[in-house]
């Protein structure tokens, strides 16, 4: 497959879940700045754009501004808007790999932003409408695509930002679990998480178990074990060999020992200092990102976002 065509297919996959949990994170914050009265909002407001790796603004940080750099401003690299604007431009120049309905499903949702009505919704309305848009393009993959080689770079994107932004999730939760408001219950319905949690759970709410589900689970696909496993079966489908000793390709190697890091340490160790765990899984997600780039995107130079330097 041609570099450029891997490389827009990788990169349509991590853009619509970055804009898709991007939204989430956005709901889970505000709706706990609702619900604890006694929240410090500039500090909230502070700590989740420096979770998202956005560099801290002059003057008072209300939610207002908050929105407008992870949400609604196009100039803005850790936007939504940016990043489903960019997902459509790696699109357009991978039109020709397209399925003509998953095309349009990118297309519509590009002219939506454009036409100004996105400015207009309100943060619920703009949270409902980025999932909505990320499952209708998602699904229609999922449904029109042949599992080529181009399908594996879209899937490789998806899961490889997915672990990411899950890891980015649990740090805000966590940040937040110190308020007066409980703030896993509202993570989790976040993830689309919450009764699947409370069926393996049998209905505990603890937050240690919340943050066990979200990180180690198996079976549950927005978890950071799944995203992973699925990271490394797509390297596995792009025919990236085992030798008999090691790895060869170097993202394979890194995500492959980030999981078993996570699977085989204890729970206790991992939720022990979770920000600084969690910061150090987005690292290995844009190492891994770099070494991708090196080896299947020729003559390229990695995609960087500066929401990836925590």
């Amino acid at each position: 497959m041609l570099s450029r065509i891997a490389e827009s297919m990788f990169w349509i996959g991590r853009y619509v879940e970055r804009a898709e949990d991007t939204a989430r994170i956005l709901e889970v914050q505000t709706q706990l700045l609702l619900e604890d009265p006694h929240a410090d909002e500039a500090e909230t407001c502070r700590g989740l754009l420096s979770v998202m790796g956005v560099p801290s603004p002059e003057g008072a940080v209300t939610t207002v501004r908050m929105l407008d750099l992870l949400a609604y401003d196009p100039g803005s690299p850790f936007s939504i808007a940016a990043a489903l604007g960019s997902a459509r431009e790696s699109a357009r120049r991978a039109r020709e790999t397209l399925s003509e309905p998953l095309w349009e499903a990118l297309n519509t949702t590009y002219r939506t932003l454009g036409s100004g009505r996105f400015r207009t919704l309100r943060p619920p309305a703009v949270f409902h409408w980025v999932r909505d848009r990320a499952a209708l393009i998602d699904g229609t993959a999922d449904a029109t695509m042949s599992r080529d080689e181009g399908w594996q770079f879209l899937v490789l994107g998806r899961m490889i930002e997915r672990a990411d932004m899950t890891a980015r999730l649990v740090a805000t939760a966590e940040l937040a679990a110190s308020g007066a408001a409980p703030a896993w219950p509202t993570t989790l319905r976040a993830c689309g998480a919450y009764e699947a949690f409370l069926r393996t759970y049998r209905g505990s709410e603890a937050d240690r178990d919340a943050a066990e589900f979200l990180l180690l689970d198996r079976w549950f696909p927005r978890s950071v074990v799944y995203s992973l496993n699925r990271a490394e079966q797509c390297f596995e489908n792009l025919g990236a060999t085992t030798p008999r000793a090691g790895f060869r390709d170097d993202a394979q190697r890194l995500l492959g020992r980030t999981r078993a890091d996570l699977e085989y340490r204890s729970l206790a160790d991992v939720v022990a200092d979770l920000p600084t765990e969690m910061e150090r899984l987005q690292r290995t997600c844009a190492a891994a990102t770099e070494a991708v780039t090196r080896r299947y995107f020729a003559g390229s130079e990695t995609t960087e976002w500066q929401a990836e330097r925590t």
